[in-house]
């Protein structure tokens, strides 16, 4: 999760400025609980518990789900994110002394992940939409089938997607930085075995930028915008925010390589292809699952933000 530092988040940013809040944090970073359970462990009323999970609710921070209980319905608290980055940059709209020219242009668009443009998938493998699965589970045949487009779910034992990623700059543009914000784990939804860590490979146009290890182990909790009849045993994943500077490539803020934004061989009239891999000779093979709207704790596809000095 990426939060800029302004006014307009303060919601967001007021949330770690009471001890009692961060206990919370520090709390269900370990397990879930109720708000009963939080109360006892921090010797407070459980009204006071609940105003606190209210505004970590409000910031994205925490989600809560209505359980079944020996006495009504509990109210049970997870945490929703595992890393915050605070963003100190200037805002996009500012302008140079010389006035607005390209200072701070920036392109936004937003790929479903079904609209992958390549593959080459192995088996626990499929795809889904919000309302159905597309196709059989385990046959990578589905994923030429153009029904494809539809998939708001994508995952895969090993292999890769590839997505063409539209470019809108013009000729007088200059590329400071490229953002690529996506929920991902390395559980297969249709696979039986225990849930494995996975070495994460992000690439754009054929440079690998960096390995990210999905350490595994997650997505069980049901997703606040998974659907009701989704049954499979991954639920959601994790936020994770890839950024690619003229300093090198980061992930939450995190340096992944030295890979820089010259090294790309990205010009205003080419376009940007984004593969996410898992080789199955890779130290962590658990899989990929991509997540998008309609699934996950995210309400979003892939999003690629490409800034402009």
């Amino acid at each position: 999760m990426e939060v800029a530092v302004n006014t307009e988040n303060s919601y967001i940013l007021e949330c770690f400025a009471s001890p009692t809040r961060i206990k919370m944090i520090e709390l269900l970073k370990q397990t879930p609980m109720n708000i009963k359970q939080l109360s006892q462990a921090l010797d407070i009323k459980p009204p006071i518990v609940t105003r606190h999970i209210q505004m970590l609710e409000t910031a994205g921070i925490v989600r809560s789900e209505l359980i079944a209980g020996k006495r009504g319905q509990q109210k049970r608290c997870f945490l929703q994110i595992e890393k915050m980055v605070l963003d100190f940059t200037l805002p996009s709209q500012q302008t140079t002394a010389e006035g607005p020219d390209n200072y701070g242009k920036r392109y936004e668009v937003e790929v479903p992940v079904g609209m992958y443009s390549a593959y080459d998938v192995k088996p626990s493998c499929g795809l889904a939409s919000e309302l159905n699965m597309l196709g059989m589970c385990d046959d990578p045949r589905y994923f030429a089938d153009p029904i494809h487009s539809d998939a708001s779910i994508v995952w895969f034992s090993s292999g890769y997607v590839e997505y063409r990623i539209p470019n809108y700059m013009i000729s007088n543009d200059q590329l400071s930085a490229i953002e690529i914000s996506l929920e991902v784990c390395s559980e297969t939804p249709c696979s039986s075995s225990e849930m494995l860590p996975s070495d994460i490979v992000f690439s754009i146009n054929g440079t690998d930028i960096g390995v990210w290890t999905y350490p595994g182990r997650f997505g069980k909790d049901k997703g606040v915008f998974t659907p009701s009849w989704w049954y499979k045993n991954i639920q959601h994943g994790i936020m994770k925010h890839v950024r690619v500077t003229e300093q090198g490539s980061f992930i939450d803020g995190v340096q992944l390589s030295d890979v820089t934004i010259d090294d790309l061989d990205l010009d205003y009239d080419k376009e940007l292809l984004l593969k996410i891999s898992c080789d199955s000779s890779a130290k962590n093979c658990g899989g990929v699952t991509i997540f998008g709207k309609g699934f996950g704790n995210y309400n979003q596809h892939i999003q690629v933000v490409m800034q402009c000095k």
